[in-house]
C-alpha cells in the first residue's frame, strides 16, 4: 500500500507535468510533507485510508501555534498558502479516490485582514540611490540596469533572474516575462530603463560572459544566471544602508512601481495586467494608498478649508 510521501511524490509529478514552476513545485511539496508529518509523529498515521477529520483540525490548529523566526504568530497570508497546499493535495487524493471528498473541505480558511500594502520608496529616494551606483565597471553597470528594470517593470525578482537573451525586445521596448504558473505576458520598458538596458547587452553583458552561459539575460560576476538569492544581495549593497524606514528588499521596486503608477492614475486594470495578477483585488489595495494625496489637495483646494 503506498504511503501518503509516495503519494505526495506522485502529486508533485503530476503537478510538473502541468508546467508549474519549480520553486513553486518545492513550495508545495515543503507544506505537504509538514502536514505528513504531522499525522505521522501525533497520531501514527502514514497512509491516505488512515486520514480523519479530527487530523485536520489538529494539523490546522498546530499551525495557528506555531510561530516564525522572529517569535511571533504566522501571518494569515501565510497560514493560508500552507493549508492551501494541503488541501490541493487532498483533493487530488480524493479526485484519485484514496480519500472522501468531504476530507479537503474540512480545512478552513482564515480571513485575512485587507491591509495597506506597505513598504513603498518614494520616486526620489530610488532615483537618488540609483544614481549613486559606480557604473564604470561591469558590474556596477549590471546592478544599476537590473533595479532600473524591476524599477520601470514592477516584475518579480523570480521573473527577472528567469530573463534571457530572447526576452528582451528592444525595438518594441518589452519584456516576455514567466509569471507564477508559467504564465506568459509582455510587459513595457521604460526610456532610461531601456537605455541602460541595451546598453548592457551591447557593452557590459559580454564582459561578463563566461563558458557555458548563453542564454541567461543578467550573469552574476561569475558569468551564470543571476540567482533571486544574489538578487537580493545586490539590493541590499545599494539599499541596506540607506536611511529608509523600511527594509529594502527586491520587492520594494515593484511596490513602488505599483504606487507611482496609480498615484498618477493609471487604469487599475492596466497595473493588473502589468503585474501579472489573475484578480484586481490585489492592485485596489494600493489604491488606498493615494488617500494621503487626496487629503492635501482636499486641504489646499477646499474653499472650507481657506476658512480661519
Amino acid at each position: 500500500m503506498k504511503t501518503l510521501r509516495d503519494l505526495l511524490d506522485e502529486y508533485i509529478e503530476y503537478r510538473k507535468g502541468l508546467n508549474y514552476s519549480p520553486r513553486s513545485l518545492e513550495e508545495y511539496y515543503y507544506d505537504c510533507v509538514k502536514f505528513i508529518k504531522h499525522v505521522e509523529s501525533k497520531f501514527g498515521t502514514e497512509t491516505a485510508s488512515g486520514l480523519r477529520r479530527s487530523h485536520i483540525f489538529s494539523y490546522q490548529k498546530s499551525l495557528y501555534e506555531r510561530k516564525n523566526a522572529k517569535g511571533l504568530p504566522l501571518v494569515p497570508r501565510s497560514l493560508n498558502k500552507n493549508l492551501s497546499s494541503v488541501r490541493n493535495f487532498l483533493n487530488h487524493l480524493s479526485e484519485k479516490g484514496y480519500v472522501l471528498k468531504s476530507l479537503p473541505d474540512a480545512l478552513k480558511p482564515v480571513k485575512e485582514p485587507s491591509f495597506l500594502p506597505l513598504g513603498a520608496l518614494k520616486h526620489a529616494e530610488i532615483k537618488k540611490a540609483l544614481g549613486k551606483i559606480d557604473i564604470s565597471t561591469p558590474g556596477g553597470y549590471r546592478d544599476r540596469t537590473v533595479l532600473e528594470i524591476l524599477y520601470s517593470t514592477g516584475i518579480r525578482a523570480s521573473e527577472l533572474s528567469g530573463l534571457n537573451i530572447g526576452s528582451v525586445d528592444l525595438e518594441n521596448s518589452t519584456l516576455t516575462v514567466f509569471g507564477k504558473g508559467r504564465k506568459e505576458r509582455m510587459v513595457p520598458v521604460g526610456k532610461t530603463a531601456l537605455r541602460f538596458l541595451e546598453t548592457y547587452l551591447k557593452a557590459v553583458r559580454p564582459f561578463l560572459l563566461k563558458d557555458g552561459e548563453k542564454r541567461a539575460l543578467f550573469l552574476n560576476n561569475s558569468g551564470t544566471r543571476l540567482m533571486r538569492y544574489t538578487l537580493r544581495l545586490t539590493v541590499r549593497k545599494y539599499y541596506g544602508k540607506a536611511n529608509f524606514d523600511i527594509n529594502v528588499t527586491p520587492h520594494t521596486f515593484r511596490r513602488s512601481c505599483t504606487t507611482e503608477l496609480i498615484r498618477a492614475d493609471a487604469n487599475l486594470y492596466h497595473v493588473k495586467e502589468l503585474l501579472g495578477h489573475e484578480t484586481l483585488s490585489t492592485v485596489k489595495h494600493y489604491a488606498k494608498l493615494t488617500i494621503n494625496d487626496l487629503k492635501r489637495t482636499h486641504a489646499k483646494c477646499h474653499p472650507r478649508e481657506k476658512d480661519s
